[in-house]
């Protein structure tokens, strides 16, 4: 299984002050040289973290794949477009949220969708969308055009450790199957930490794990390359 790094949180502490370290760019280099399949950036509509910049400048060093996670919004798809990640991730998104709240809605906007995902497609950036494991948004997703599905994680990890663990965990668990049933390749994602990704492994249709605020936050302690090495080794 792979291991795909967000590195949001590294420009959210740069921001904190409003200088240029840490740099999220020179982050991209030690995730890359110890481990990372990956790197993911969430460019939000308020900027909290990622700025247009930034994304502009990890097109051109990222040397793994870019993976640019988005809101479905005509700004954000002409973003796509003239920068051209290698895949870009869907995502709901709310201003007033602290970070991503549950899965997009694909099944209730599936014209919207199939519509926006067209011209990435055409435009050779593989698409994925971000989902709750759920039946139907799954086959919602096989329907809109994407070829990837990242099922949120987020339940699961917040059931960890308490008796509701192994029903959030089979969700994931028969999603994926579901999804791969269907064609499409399947990445997950958010609140995992060092304690709770071992299961993940257990899902044998899992193509990419991405994780961002636990890496970035054992790296305050460990540094980012011993970070980033721990959490490859448990995701292997």
């Amino acid at each position: 299984m792979l291991l795909g790094v967000n590195i949001d949180h590294v420009a959210t502490l740069r921001n904190a002050r409003g200088g240029l370290e840490p740099d999220p760019i020179q982050a991209v280099e030690v995730c890359e040289a110890n481990g990372a399949d990956s790197i993911t950036a969430h460019l939000r509509e308020d900027r909290r973290h990622i700025m247009d910049a930034d994304v502009k400048i990890l097109k051109k060093v990222v040397k793994t794949r870019l993976n640019l996670e988005m809101a479905v919004t005509d700004e954000m798809q002409k973003i796509a477009l003239e920068i051209k990640p290698h895949s870009v991730c869907l995502v709901p998104e709310k201003r007033e949220e602290i970070t991503t709240e549950g899965g997009l809605d694909v099944a209730s906007q599936l014209n919207k969708i199939t519509k926006f995902v067209t011209p990435l497609l055409e435009a050779g950036i593989l698409v994925s969308v971000f989902i709750d494991p759920t039946e139907e948004q799954i086959r919602a997703a096989a329907k809109c055009g994407a070829q990837f599905v990242e099922l949120h994680t987020g339940q699961y990890s917040i059931a960890y450790g308490t008796p509701d663990e192994q029903e959030e965990f089979d969700k994931i668990r028969e999603a994926s199957r579901l999804a791969h049933a269907l064609g499409l390749k399947v990445n997950a994602g958010h609140g995992l930490n060092y304690k709770n990704v071992h299961r993940m492994r257990q899902i044998l249709d899992l193509n990419e794990l991405n994780i961002g605020h636990s890496i970035i936050s054992r790296a305050v302690f460990t540094g980012l390359a011993q970070a980033v090495t721990e959490m490859k080794e448990l995701v292997k």
